[in-house]
């Protein structure tokens, strides 16, 4: 039989608790279904109790009783929390079998027969000590998300840094030919913010990924705690779905740092002035470092040609940048052909050059075996070594200015020499493509040296006034020697 409140608190026509109850003008509340529905069947708006006619078809919400309504269906849901739906008696078992809380007399019904039961007190425990170990996993994979992000940030901090610094350089150089480059200066420039934007709005784009991955687990986590702090029953009641939720949500990879994401300046202004200005016969640079590449204790030259040990930037980790290494790859590999560039060492006591393959480790420290060709001086004492030659020490009794270095693919030879006196060749295959590379420690620029270009019916040819011997006549073989290396002793 139904209480003295929801008695008050029933719709007269349908009998039930008020559903968004409506007042009439005769002071007379009704569900609003059930008020239209009497009204679609009558002639006139009367009320359907005193029978007065409302003057007004869509009468005005009792806020005050939908409330109290709620209030007492609220209520009588805490009431019945606890007790079973079948007998009304309190739950304090708990079926394995079927994994639902039962009362006493439901654990003796046929239904549950030879099951096993565990204590409330006990299956809510032990269910919740599985669930909390459940979200482990989740929470360790939005602090790595978060710390990706957080690179990712920095990665586009970093791009707007180069971009920046390109577009000063550009409009300094371009300023030299006066009006007439004015027109190409602003096409490069264009050329830069839409790579700025393009690289901007991919990291844009993952940072966005990274944070709906974060809300999503973020909402699984909570929701799930919000389950944890229930009460005993009604935290068994969804334990099966929200157990769901949490194992079947899958842990996506780990998202990996994304290569060619930084602003590729060498785009930009490798060779700037030649690009432009070819039949002026201007500087023209046989190798240009790529700064994406640099370790961040390097600090490179505005036309990216000289580099030298600066202090340590906090620069993204991306992944084509050594991070122990202190060394800087140009930014284009040869797989044919023969290539020659010399670099000016000067007073430095510490340098490194030479060729790697393009898969060379980046992370970590560099060893003899590392995959390099390289010719280095160090502490007074020079010496060479390749992934499959050991270390030879030429017998150079004077101090170096200048390394030239000579790499013929065709042939598989590299050779160092100063720049006419041989010093050591070896031989030098790869199925990659080779990257020639600097290194140093100390505070003196190491310095590309340039190359002067002549322009013939639209053929580049470079014409070194340097004298024209080719080391690849003098080449000698040692094989005898150890293999050390000047990045990291094995």
């Amino acid at each position: 039989m139904a209480s003295g409140s929801e008695t008050n608190l029933s719709c007269p026509v349908c009998h039930d608790i008020y559903k968004d109850p409506v007042l009439l003008s005769c002071s007379h509340s009704f569900c609003v279904a059930c008020l239209q529905s009497w009204w679609r069947r009558r002639e006139v708006l009367e009320c359907p109790v005193c029978k007065r006619i409302s003057g007004r078809k869509n009468p005005p919400r009792n806020l005050a009783l939908k409330n109290l309504c709620e209030a007492f269906l609220l209520e009588q849901e805490k009431r019945s929390e606890g007790l079973c739906s079948l007998h009304s008696e309190k739950l304090k078992l708990f079926c394995l079998e079927h994994k639902e809380p039962i009362c006493l007399i439901c654990r003796d019904s046929e239904r549950h027969t030879k099951h096993s039961f565990r204590p409330i007190d006990e299956a809510a425990r032990d269910r919740r000590k599985e669930l909390e170990e459940s979200l482990k996993p989740l929470e360790d994979k939005i602090k790595l998300l978060k710390e990706v992000q957080e690179n990712y940030e920095q990665t586009e901090n970093h791009i707007k840094v180069q971009s920046k610094q390109v577009k000063e350089w550009i409009r300094k150089k371009v300023k030299m030919f006066h009006e007439l480059l004015e027109i190409e200066a602003e096409v490069r420039i264009a050329a830069v913010r839409e790579e700025q934007k393009e690289k901007c709005d991919e990291v844009k784009k993952r940072m966005k990924d990274l944070k709906k991955r974060i809300t999503s687990l973020s909402d699984i986590i909570i929701k799930t705690k919000n389950e944890l702090r229930a009460e005993d029953v009604s935290f068994l009641r969804c334990y099966e779905a929200t157990a769901e939720r949490v194992q079947q949500r899958p842990l996506m990879n780990d998202p990996q740092p994304l290569p060619g994401l930084l602003l590729d300046k060498v785009k930009h202004i490798g060779n700037l002035t030649f690009d432009i200005w070819r039949n002026m016969n201007d500087q023209y640079f046989p190798v240009i470092l790529d700064p994406n590449t640099a370790h961040s204790g390097l600090t490179l030259t505005k036309d990216l040609t000289s580099v030298k040990w600066g202090n340590v930037e906090e620069l993204p980790d991306n992944p084509e940048r050594f991070d122990s290494s202190s060394i800087i790859l140009g930014c284009e590999g040869f797989t044919t052909g023969i290539h020659s560039w010399e670099v000016e060492v000067g007073e430095s006591q510490h340098w490194t050059l030479g060729v790697v393959p393009e898969s060379v480790k980046r992370k970590g420290l560099l060893g003899s075996h590392s995959g390099l060709w390289t010719l280095a001086f160090h502490k007074g004492t020079y010496k060479a070594f390749s992934p499959t030659h050991p270390v030879f020490y030429p017998p150079v009794k004077k101090h170096l200015q200048k390394i030239r270095v000579h790499l013929n693919c065709d042939a598989g030879v590299i050779s160092f020499s100063d720049p006419n006196m041989l010093i050591h060749s070896f031989q030098c295959r790869s199925t990659e493509a080779l990257f020639p590379f600097l290194g140093t420690t100390e505070k003196y620029l190491l310095k590309i040296q340039p190359d002067t270009i002549c322009v013939l019916n639209n053929t580049n040819f470079i014409c070194d006034d340097r004298a024209s011997s080719d080391p690849e006549e003098e080449l000698i073989d040692d094989g005898d020697d150890q293999v050390t290396s000047i990045f990291h002793d094995d």
